[in-house]
């Protein structure tokens, strides 16, 4: 049989993932009474991509705190009963071979929005469930309510929240915890000076853009202990003049590394509107090889990877340690079971029943 880099295994410190294809974190926006609790849909949207083969799955963007949501609708893992719905969850990917992971989040000022497919647009107002959101400044994402400014009170309370999203999230059994620190949430808000005009010790230069940054990673590390995974997501661009970029990326995971983190999730975008992104198949690829190599870290690509060879080609000419699939998976949650039978390589977890989808043609 032939040989694959991409059907290869990975660790990150005791976590192994059977292959290098992953499911990136994808918003669902489905939770029902505005309680942050996973339902069936989770499960089953979750619990697919698992019995199909993907070796991480990475859940959507998953609040520390009622007021990071990015709507009503997303999930929380603030309290214990959303830690409970979770822990159901992470048995099933486990049941099916893949790792388990949560993307830890708050959504700053991009907070208590609209979910997608509403008629309405903009900031959901109180009386429909919403709630102020807070920023590293008095600057609105357009379109949106203007965000309160954090005090340093504010800002502990943001670390204690990351902190204790962590505990729950490892008693739930996730394997791997993702930090959104990406797609203009509330820690990439910190990192670029177009959302960050602080004058303090969190606003200014780079270092004191990822000072927020930095103490929540070492908070989530404390807190998760050794052998947990520790992911962070970036975007490497804003795509806007004056914005954060990729240089400045690389800096960061730089210290990131150095604060606890293992492993940095590559995309790009998210913070401001209107920008131009020259999309094409693998057009954040770049990205992620220039934080790899400039840095010495490991990382994944992610942004229309739609094809098994192109996956195997970023894989094993060493632009990415990993890829991160989203849209395409949606399409096809068997998408890594049908990339194997592409590439000609034989599996030893397909589930038993589909045995017979997997030889001949």
């Amino acid at each position: 049989m032939p040989t694959s880099a991409l059907f290869s295994p990975y660790s990150v410190r005791a976590v192994t993932m059977r292959n290098r294809l992953w499911v990136a974190p994808m918003c669902q926006y489905s939770v029902q009474n505005h309680d942050g609790v996973p339902t069936d849909w989770h499960l089953v949207h979750l619990g697919g991509f698992a019995k199909g083969g993907a070796g991480l799955i990475i859940s959507e963007a998953t609040a520390v705190s009622a007021e990071g949501r990015i709507s009503p609708e997303d999930t929380g893992i603030y309290t214990d009963e959303q830690r409970d719905a979770w822990a159901r969850i992470v048995k099933f990917l486990h049941s099916q071979g893949a790792v388990a992971g949560i993307q830890l989040a708050h959504a700053g000022r991009k907070a208590s929005t609209w979910r997608p497919w509403a008629a309405e647009r903009g900031s959901v107002p109180a009386s429909e469930g919403g709630w102020p959101a807070v920023a590293p400044s008095a600057v609105a994402f357009t379109g949106y309510a203007v965000p309160t400014e954090l005090d340093r009170a504010g800002i502990d309370s943001v670390v204690a929240d990351f902190a204790a999203a962590t505990r729950r999230s490892i008693d739930a059994g996730f394997d791997v915890l993702e930090l959104h620190a990406a797609h203009g949430y509330l820690l990439h808000q910190f990192l670029s000076p177009l959302s960050n005009l602080r004058t303090d010790e969190y606003g200014g230069s780079l270092e004191n853009r990822a000072r927020l940054l930095l103490e929540v990673i070492a908070a989530v590390r404390a807190e998760a202990g050794e052998d947990a995974a520790l992911f962070v997501r970036f975007s490497a661009t804003d795509w806007a003049e004056g914005g954060w970029d990729q240089e400045q990326t690389a800096a960061v995971a730089d210290l990131a590394r150095d604060a606890g983190a293992d492993f940095f999730d590559i995309s790009t975008g998210g913070l401001v509107s209107g920008t131009q992104i020259p999309v094409a198949p693998g057009y954040q690829v770049p990205f992620a090889e220039f934080v790899k190599h400039a840095s010495s870290v490991e990382v994944s690509a992610v942004g229309l990877i739609t094809e098994a060879r192109q996956a195997e080609e970023i894989i094993s000419s060493g632009k990415a340690d990993a890829v991160m699939l989203a849209r395409g998976i949606m399409r096809d949650p068997q998408f890594p079971l049908r990339a194997a039978h592409e590439l000609g390589i034989e599996l030893d977890y397909w589930p038993a029943q589909y045995l017979r989808a997997q030889w001949p043609n």
